[in-house]
């Protein structure tokens, strides 16, 4: 079947696990320690405003960046609770036993509503805090240290973007490193791979999924790498002008949502034009970064992604 005529979906890695993102629900599926696929699976409810204000260019990118965080950090809590619950049953395992088979068990959410709310609240500050930091401390540390070096702003907007990129691959590079976040990457790529395979109409099967590229031009890490671009761009523009650390520091700020707005437009318009031979380019940057945050995935991490997809589907065919 032809990418244009499927749906458009998109999803997250979790610990030890894939989520999807539905029509009508957001399936998250984990592995546990003895091999059971567990399943959390939460409703959309998304309120009509907000509807209305995803449909407003610019607006829709900021809106739909805040509710992924609120509701992402459901599912990461999730498969965090799932996989703490495996790390404190190991220390009490008995002398190791013939491995079990793999069973497929539904859970469905069991939370209050103060604890979803909760949960919410915490990934959409999680997400403007960081990004905040992200935003203002490049433009702080480019203007105690290189304060003198240019008279055109540009050239200290292209420095502040170049040490941007500089801290965040740095940061990547390094948690990369580490087990847990490897595995989080893997599942990331296997994620990817469904997605890919699903729009070009493809079976759903690890051996059909794995011949795909575990990158992808709608991915967040994209949209990372598109704040940056369009920031120098945004920064540069005559009419935002500073004179001290601090004004600067706000201005950008105060021009966060704008920069994010204009970057989600930019996601949009490099998928769009990704099978076009030379416009194609564009959205190599985003690619690129994905060498960092995404890894080759496992045949049984792919079975885990296949199963939340296939999941996710079912469940919106019968939520019609």
């Amino acid at each position: 079947m032809p990418q244009d005529s499927r749906s458009i979906y998109g999803g997250q890695a979790v610990i030890e696990g894939v989520m999807f993102a539905g029509k009508h629900v957001n399936v998250t599926a984990v592995r546990r320690k003895n091999d059971e696929i567990v399943f959390y699976e939460v409703p959309r409810t998304t309120k009509s405003w907000i509807q209305a204000l995803k449909k407003i260019p610019l607006v829709r990118g900021v809106v739909g960046i805040l509710e992924s965080s609120a509701k992402g950090s459901q599912h990461l809590n999730f498969s965090m609770e799932a996989y703490a619950e495996d790390e404190a049953g190991e220390e009490k395992q008995q002398p190791a036993q013939e491995q079990a088979p793999i069973v497929k068990e539904e859970k469905k959410q069991g939370w209050s509503l103060s604890m979803i709310v909760g949960v919410a609240v915490a990934g959409v500050l999680s997400f403007i805090f960081g990004k905040l930091i992200f935003t203002a401390a490049p433009a702080a540390l480019e203007e105690l240290l290189f304060s003198g070096v240019f008279e055109n702003k540009i050239g200290h907007n292209l420095l502040e973007g170049l040490i941007k990129i500089i801290l965040l691959l740095a940061y990547l590079y390094f948690i990369s490193m580490t087990p847990l976040i490897k595995r989080l990457f893997q599942y990331h790529g296997a994620e990817h791979k469904v997605i890919s395979a699903y729009e070009a109409g493809e079976e759903l099967s690890i051996r059909n999924v794995q011949k795909y590229s575990r990158l992808h031009y709608r991915c967040g890490s994209s949209f990372i790498v598109f704040t940056v671009i369009v920031g120098v761009v945004v920064y540069s523009l005559p009419i935002f002008t500073w004179d001290t650390i601090w004004e600067r520091v706000y201005i950008r700020i105060l021009l966060l949502p704008l920069v994010l707005g204009l970057s989600y437009e930019v996601l949009r318009w490099t998928n769009a034009l990704r099978d076009i031979p030379v416009l194609r380019y564009l959205g190599y940057p985003g690619l690129w970064l994905q060498l960092l945050t995404t890894k080759e995935p496992r045949d049984e991490q792919v079975a885990v992604s296949i199963a939340s997809f296939n999941r996710m589907l079912e469940l919106d065919k019968q939520m019609k």
